[in-house]
């Protein structure tokens, strides 16, 4: 592309299921290409594919890029300049220009029935130069043989006529120079019986008409390109420049698949991640680097900051390791930077979830005192059920380091002091502890440790003294009498 031509991507998912997360980092980059350059990032939606079309996808879409707070210049809902942006509405145009590339000689008409193709890729493998001479299409049928089908309403498919001994190469901003050739390319259908498009037709076609001036695609469309580019070629247009991203792999290495995902507990759609309680922003921040590198040891980016440090020569070839614990490290801070409103906010409705009825003022608090413990929002409620509930156990190494012969009679006297203040506050329960250590000639931590073990089941958590507090005097009590008869 010219170095003054305007840029303009585009995101275009396949309405065919949620919006996976390796769909979520191919927008993220288009977008922050966009950005970069003051451009448009458009978004089309892919849907001739009707056998495998899912109602409710494209919303799904929509929703999944409004959520991460990727706004999109034209699209489906908002229409444009280039509308409409769903390829099911754009049918004309792909007609046309394959009517074109028959009449240029680089397409075909195949009447071939799917019990002969089901015969040859048994026998031969791909329709492609060696094998279509020996099928029933326009290159091996006599014109009027092929005008009489046509008229007869034969079904038939548009085939791309690969040429023969050539080599297509073109560049790749990320890969470099790449070529591939002609006698490994198939002689892809490019207009399918039900008169709808392939992606290879209508992807060329719609870049075209749309002026995209740069393609940023997943690795997996490598081995489309020359077939893109020979389109492009017969056409007479001008490609975009290309850019294919590397692959998404799995933590086992190779390619991350639903399957592992799902075994290995990874999410695999957006909607997923929303709704384990990710924040945004983390999401994308890990995205970037998956495949990304600023040239600095910075790991944590808001959006504009992304926009403004990304360069497509700085994402790498190679494929990318996901790794989970790496995402929940950089969500952690970004919970780490909410208010405490903001958390008890996101919080109640996990908290609520789990079965759990707490006021404003407590969860505040129980949010105040976990934030800087927990990795994602919902584990304000599922990592820290002791101050919803008594605890069904006590952890074993807590148990066998801090209980000893002293910590039931020290845990005793102190919830009789318990039991007889009016105010059970942290600066209450403090000062009768302290007091009580005095009084006993121990140290603190013969007390605050049994107690914590006691009221949460635990040896570690916030500090000792706001648990208490915030868990409650009767609640603290029971638990301190119920754990001394458990554990003796």
């Amino acid at each position: 592309m010219a170095a003054d031509t305007p840029v303009r991507v585009r995101f275009a998912p396949s309405p065919t299921g949620r919006l996976h997360i390796g769909g979520l980092r191919t927008a993220l980059y288009n977008y922050l290409f966009a950005r970069k350059h003051e451009g448009d990032f458009v978004l089309r939606i892919e849907d001739t594919d009707q056998a495998r079309y899912v109602p409710g996808a494209e919303e799904d879409i929509r929703e999944a890029l409004s959520w991460v707070g990727l706004d999109y210049d034209e699209g489906p809902a908002q229409g444009g300049n280039y509308a409409p942006y769903r390829q099911s509405e754009r049918t004309a145009h792909y007609r046309e220009n394959a009517e074109k590339l028959i009449d240029a000689g680089r397409a075909y008409y195949a009447f071939d029935t799917e019990e002969e193709l089901q015969e040859m890729r048994e026998k031969h493998g791909a329709y492609d130069i060696s094998t279509r001479g020996q099928m029933r299409n326009s290159l091996t049928l006599p014109d009027a043989e092929v005008e009489r089908l046509l008229e007869a309403g034969t079904e038939y498919v548009v085939r791309l006529k690969v040429p023969r001994e050539e080599t297509v190469r073109f560049d790749d901003v990320i890969r470099g120079g790449v070529s591939f050739d002609t006698s490994e390319i198939d002689d892809q259908v490019l207009l399918k019986s039900d008169g709808m498009p392939t992606y290879h037709l209508a992807n060329i076609v719609d870049d075209h008409l749309m002026d995209i001036s740069h393609v940023i695609r997943g690795e997996e469309w490598l081995s489309s390109t020359p077939k893109h580019v020979l389109m492009y070629d017969a056409l007479g247009w001008t490609p975009p420049t290309f850019a294919h991203l590397p692959l998404i792999l799995s933590p086992e290495g190779g390619k991350l698949s639903k399957r592992d995902a799902n075994r290995l507990g990874i999410p695999v759609y957006v909607t997923d991640y929303r709704e384990a309680g990710y924040e945004p922003e983390a999401l994308l921040n890990f995205l970037a680097l998956l495949g990304w590198s600023p040239g600095t040891e910075e790991e944590l980016f808001a959006l504009d900051e992304m926009v403004k440090a990304f360069s497509l020569d700085r994402v790498g070839a190679s494929g990318v390791q996901f790794d989970l614990d790496k995402l929940r490290w950089v969500n952690e801070h970004y919970v780490r930077d909410l208010s405490v409103d903001e958390l008890a906010e996101k919080a109640r409705p996990f908290v609520e979830a789990e079965g759990y009825k707490v006021g404003d003022d407590r969860l505040r608090t129980i949010c105040e005192l976990v934030q800087d413990r927990i990795q994602v929002v919902p584990e304000v409620a599922t990592d820290n059920r002791y101050f919803y509930e008594d605890p069904d156990a006590y952890e074993e190494a807590g148990v066998e380091k801090r209980w000893n012969e002293e910590s039931a009679d020290l845990l005793l006297a102190y919830t009789e002091r318990l039991e007889e203040v009016d105010n059970f506050d942290t600066d209450t329960v403090e000062t009768e502890l302290r007091d009580l250590a005095d009084e006993k000639g121990v140290g603190a931590g013969a007390i605050i440790h049994p107690s914590r073990l006691a009221v949460s089941g635990r040896s570690y958590g916030p500090g000792v003294f706001g648990l208490l507090a915030a868990v409650g005097k009767d609640a603290c009590i029971r638990r301190m009498h119920r754990a001394v008869e458990v554990l003796g």
